[in-house]
């Protein structure tokens, strides 16, 4: 019953994936999955360049390790630490390393998946931003690149190996997590979560750069 549950779960996440829009008018090579199914900002962007085998090994570290990410698990943790949830690591620093040490060995597991997945799809996991776009549009390009992603070709298709990494983590992470953490609601919250925390990491990449030239002026 619980794999049934668990595997619906993954059905939800694939259908939030954008419904079919106009394909890509530049890129008509061969098909590829997904081909079609996202729609293309009209903002000008420089021409795709396919990522390369160590641009995804960068990839990886940067996500799992970057400033970004640990300062995220400072944060994620120590809010758990805070409300004391789960109750069984205690609110403590003991407490606080174990939470954080859970949400680095989920996030480790998650970019695995992604970048291995992706690298048999032709799938890139690098988020495009749109600097000179306005506002709008550039918020958008957030909540469409969590969803979606670059194949080959350079054509916007849906990020399938990104949704399965990020459901597929949260159900693994399930055999070395407590027991009061482990129920099918637990795993579904935190799936949305992470697919929250990639829109918040697409948002930083968008934003950041702006901000930082505001405030330290480069």
């Amino acid at each position: 019953m619980r794999n049934r549950i668990l595997y619906s779960l993954l059905l939800v996440l694939v259908s939030c994936i954008p419904a079919r829009g106009q394909s890509d008018s530049i890129y008509r090579q061969k098909a590829s999955p997904g081909r079609g199914l996202v729609k293309e900002s009209r903002a000008a962007t420089k021409p795709y360049r396919a990522i390369t085998a160590r641009e995804r090994v960068r990839w990886v570290i940067d996500s799992t390790v970057g400033q970004e990410s640990l300062l995220a698990g400072v944060l994620s943790a120590g809010l758990g630490t805070g409300i004391n949830r789960p109750k069984e690591y205690g609110p403590t620093w003991g407490g606080f390393g174990q939470r954080y040490g859970i949400r680095l060995t989920g996030i480790s597991t998650g970019n695995a998946i992604e970048v291995s997945l992706g690298a048999i799809w032709s799938e890139d996991p690098r988020y495009n931003r749109l600097p000179n776009a306005p506002f709008g549009t550039r918020v958008r390009n957030v909540i469409k690149f969590t969803f979606a992603a670059r194949y080959r070709d350079g054509h916007l298709g849906p990020a399938y190996a990104r949704l399965l990494a990020i459901s597929g983590n949260n159900i693994l992470s399930d055999t070395w997590r407590v027991n009061s953490e482990t129920q099918i609601g637990d795993t579904a919250l935190r799936t949305l979560g992470g697919i929250l925390g990639r829109m918040g990491a697409n948002a930083f990449a968008e934003f950041w750069p702006n901000v930082r030239r505001r405030i330290f002026g480069h």
